[in-house]
């Protein structure tokens, strides 16, 4: 680095401010020089769309994608020559014309032949995405599984159930998992329906480039397809040649597609996030039921040697966090106007690479969480009993209800739990001293009233329906 400003060449983004993604597949497969090569499959697959319907040599389309390399352009040197353009893709098809060229002059004549910047922009954009999503879908299955298989061993494994930070009634850590299960099952089926299309409209979304070469080509090949004919076609080879959907019609305006995929990644994170939150509440010293797989290294602090943090955790929550505010530009960006926006298509690029990022460093983190996740259930039987029974108070008013009154069982179980609260006594010692309860409970059955591990209601029952709504794979 020269300068007191930087002026060498930039490093690489190592991920240096981003460890929940640094290392990851999806880092890679959103790199810039991911997006590099997905420009140049971009130009090249619409070459061979062109090719398959007439109007390009078939031998030119195959120079071109011959070429079609990342490794034949300086991806610094396009990132800085866009600035003039305001996007990367005049830069890279002069740049790229110029390595064609330079091995057969004819075929370079073909290079983006009727297209535009947009066009080629945003179907890389939704080739980057697939490349992302196949890894980060595949992580996703491997979490479900791995959370499938936590629901069913601790199906009937009683725990406190938790609300507003407090203990509240019993459940079961199947259900929690089941919970989570649910959710990133769900997110991960979502991500997999979801329709990344190929982008072709041409200057102004009428696709009039290319029709306008189609219509020159039949002047000399009568057998040629009409030019209206032909847009239709192009957009369904295009869609063949890349590996995308076929869009009903151009999107250049209509951003859907980008601001759907941001929801949904948004959606993927949070679900992520909810089983990262648990785990690190569960993961505290005073509750210790849950901990995070141990690796070397892993969850050191800096200043204490005891420490064991829950770093997977916290490295999935803090993209959980991002994910969202990012998606959020994309859903801004939707408000473009006329036939291409000035500022709002190009705002879309980095959001959206960072939810791609972000998302499948979560996955890929929250997988080696669950696949680990240590399960304490001595623990969660001992944390049933910190409250002296109060933690099922809800059951003893219930059952006191039909002898007493609703309103009155209610008033004395709250009378009983106040007492047991103040004074430190088990709540059944002080319950058996309400006269309200003479006559109708011996002490055995209030006990048994108050065993935590027998009010779970119907939790294992849902857990059993959790599994069955979705079948292992």
């Amino acid at each position: 680095m020269t300068g007191p400003y930087g002026t060498g060449e930039p490093a690489a983004d190592s991920g240096l401010l981003s460890p929940v993604r640094a290392g990851t597949s999806a880092e890679a497969a959103a790199s810039d020089h991911a997006w590099l090569q997905a420009l140049l499959d971009a130009e090249a697959g619409l070459t061979r769309a062109q090719a398959e319907l007439g109007l390009v040599p078939h031998s030119a389309a195959r120079t071109i994608t011959e070429l079609a390399r990342a490794e034949h352009l300086d991806a610094v040197a396009l990132a800085r020559q866009a600035r003039g353009a305001a996007n990367p893709v005049v830069a890279l098809v002069r740049a790229f014309t110029e390595v064609v060229a330079a091995r057969d002059p004819a075929a370079a004549e073909y290079v983006h032949r009727g297209s535009t910047s947009q066009d080629i922009m945003d179907t890389a954009a939704m080739l980057v995405a697939r490349r992302t999503l196949d890894p980060l879908i595949a992580d996703l299955d491997a979490t479900a599984d791995a959370l499938r298989a936590v629901l069913a061993d601790h199906r009937d494994t009683v725990m406190p159930g938790r609300t507003l930070a407090l203990h509240a009634v019993p459940t079961t850590f199947g259900l929690k998992a089941a919970g989570w299960y649910e959710g990133v099952a769900g997110a991960a089926d979502r991500l997999r329906a979801r329709r990344l299309p190929v982008q072709l409209g041409g200057s102004a979304g009428t696709l009039a480039g290319y029709t306008e070469y189609a219509r020159i080509h039949r002047e000399e090949h009568p057998e040629a397809p009409e030019p209206d004919r032909f847009a239709e076609q192009l957009i369904a080879a295009y869609a063949r040649q890349v590996g995308l959907a076929e869009p009903v019609l151009p999107w250049h305006t209509e951003r859907t597609p980008v601001a759907a995929l941001g929801g949904e990644l948004s959606l993927v994170t949070g679900a992520l996030g909810k089983v990262a939150v648990d785990v690190q509440a569960l993961s505290r010293t005073e509750i210790a039921e849950l901990a995070e797989p141990a690796a070397a290294g892993r969850g050191a602090s800096s200043a204490m040697p005891h420490k064991r943090n829950p770093a997977l955790a916290t490295l999935v929550r803090s993209a959980a966090l991002q994910v969202p505010a990012l998606a959020s530009v994309l859903t801004h960006a939707m408000l473009s106007e006329d036939e291409r926006s000035a500022g709002a298509w190009h705002a879309e690029w980095l959001p959206l690479r960072e939810c791609l990022r972000l998302t499948g460093g979560a996955a890929a983190t929250a997988r080696e969480l669950v696949e680990g996740l240590r399960v304490f259930p001595g623990r969660m039987r001992d944390n049933l009993g910190l409250t002296g029974g109060l933690i099922v108070s809800e059951r003893m008013a219930a059952v006191l209800a039909p002898a007493l009154g609703k309103v009155t069982a209610k008033e004395v179980v709250g009378r009983a739990s106040a007492r047991a609260a103040d004074e430190a006594r088990p709540f059944a010692a002080v319950l058996a001293e309400a006269p309200e309860l003479s006559g109708h409970f011996t002490e055995e059955e209030v006990a048994a009233l108050l065993d935590p591990t027998r009010y779970t209601g119907a939790a294992e029952a849902l857990v059993d329906r959790a599994l069955r709504a979705r079948p292992g794979r």
